[in-house]
């Protein structure tokens, strides 16, 4: 066995050591010093009898052979970078592996290391990790999937200093109508990213629900809401201006002037390698550093 089946490990599910632990190293690839430290990974790792594989990002700039996502046939995937790369790894997976970050990056609240702290947590873990859950979210127009989101999905106007005008629907009643630059929709996992930015709590990644900020509304009784990802939630868009709809801020979707998005709790969440660290407690450290 190499380990739990990927897309099933509940959280806090522990997964056992295997004989051999195949990994995939992703890095930033516009910092040598972070491309020199995936090779200090690499090395760590096969020492420890792990089939160690780069992305083909990463070995192109390394010049040695990659492989892609799909064929790496990775128990998990452990990543350089910021945020914006945690992000863009996990928008490839078709279906979701332990991803493990070390933060290459300004802040990285998806990134659980600092690369003081990578190679001994690396060193230990072929013995076997537990696995965490992060929900993601899933927006869709009609029948049509429109993408997942793990941090936010961002409506905003396609021409700067334009308002938007939003309806939002709760299990088919209208809840709240506004008129602001745009609108976040989170999750518990993204209210540590562009949501606190504009004015949203932090929210413990534990809890299931959608966050919705709206972004410099017009009235200030316009406030963010948390919602239950139990219920049924339609934001509609009504404008005369066309919007754009940002995914992780890796993908944009053109709205058009008009259009209602159902968003639902993803039915696959994404998974992190589990360090065992208080999430407050990492929230005030990142924090400090701002």
């Amino acid at each position: 066995s190499r380990g739990h089946k990927r897309g099933t490990a509940p959280q806090g599910d522990r997964v056992p050591a295997v004989i051999t632990m195949r990994i995939l190293l992703v890095s930033r690839i516009d910092n040598r010093d972070a491309l020199v430290f995936a090779e200090k990974v690499r090395t760590v790792l096969e020492k420890e009898g792990s089939e160690v594989a780069f992305d083909r990002d990463t070995a192109k700039s390394l010049c040695i052979p990659g492989c892609s996502l799909a064929d790496s046939h990775a128990d998990a995937v452990i990543i350089i970078g910021g945020d914006g790369t945690i992000l863009r790894t996990i928008q490839q997976m078709d279906c979701p592996i332990p991803v493990l970050g070390i933060n290459w990056g300004e802040v990285g609240f998806l990134a659980d290391l600092e690369p003081i702290e990578a190679l001994e947590f690396v060193q230990k873990l072929t013995g076997g990790f537990s696995v965490e859950e992060r929900m993601r979210i899933t927006l869709s127009n009609d029948s049509t999937c429109l993408g997942t989101a793990l941090n936010e999905a961002l409506i905003v106007t396609s021409r700067p200093a334009k308002m938007l005008k939003f309806s939002i629907l709760v299990d088919g009643v209208t809840t709240e109508q506004f008129r602001a630059d745009g609108l976040l929709i989170s999750t518990p996992t993204g209210s540590t990213a562009y949501a606190m930015s504009a004015g949203g709590p932090i929210v413990d990644p534990r809890i299931q629900g959608f966050l919705l900020v709206p972004l410099a509304p017009y009235l200030l009784s316009s406030r963010p809401h948390l919602i239950s990802s139990d219920r049924h939630l339609e934001v509609k868009l009504e404008s005369s201006k066309p919007a754009n709809l940002v995914i992780d801020g890796q993908k944009t979707i053109d709205l058009g002037t008009s259009m209602t998005i159902a968003v639902k709790r993803s039915e696959h969440p994404a998974l992190f390698v589990d360090v065992k660290r208080n999430f407050f407690e990492k929230v005030d450290n990142k924090l400090r550093k701002l």
